[in-house]
């Protein structure tokens, strides 16, 4: 399957959402910190997560501990400021989805390290700022499983 990376996420619920998401497709999530919650918060909690589902959880202290432990085969960042569309990709497996904090997104130094090609957008309204980051992972999570065939689904 895929990684899913939250570059410094800070809303519990959206984290909360995704970490639900990941369990239910099998994706692997990372979190690259600082968190701007705790993850034994109420309100991420309060989601209705049990254990299981935290179990492809990885937490890395920074971007450059991600890389060196998993050393993805490629990365797509998410970011209003991408030009290629989501669904215009070929995903792989072990490819890696970056996503940044809902309030600043991807810094431009690791969105830059990444390149233009791999900077990736979703339609919408030009007149719209974004969309909330979990509605977001969800959209391009089921693309990239639906070109993997729903791989592990029944």
């Amino acid at each position: 399957m895929l990684d899913i990376v939250l570059y410094q996420p800070e809303i519990p619920p959206n984290t909360g959402n995704i970490i639900r998401l990941c369990a239910n497709t099998g994706f692997r999530l990372h979190l690259i910190e600082p968190l701007g919650f705790e993850l034994d918060d109420k309100r991420l909690r309060r989601a209705g997560l049990d254990y299981r589902e935290f179990q492809t959880l990885q937490i890395h202290s920074d971007w450059p501990s991600y890389l060196t432990t998993v050393n993805p085969k490629n990365i797509y960042a998410l970011s209003t400021k991408g030009t290629v569309s989501y669904s215009s990709v070929a995903y792989q497996p072990n490819d890696t989805l970056l996503f940044g904090p809902e309030t600043r997104g991807i810094p431009d130094d690791i969105r830059n390290s990444i390149g233009l090609n791999n900077v990736l957008r979703l339609p919408m309204y030009s007149s719209s700022r974004s969309l909330n980051l979990s509605n977001t992972v969800a959209i391009v999570t089921y693309e990239a499983w639906r070109q993997l065939g729903f791989d592990g689904s029944q």
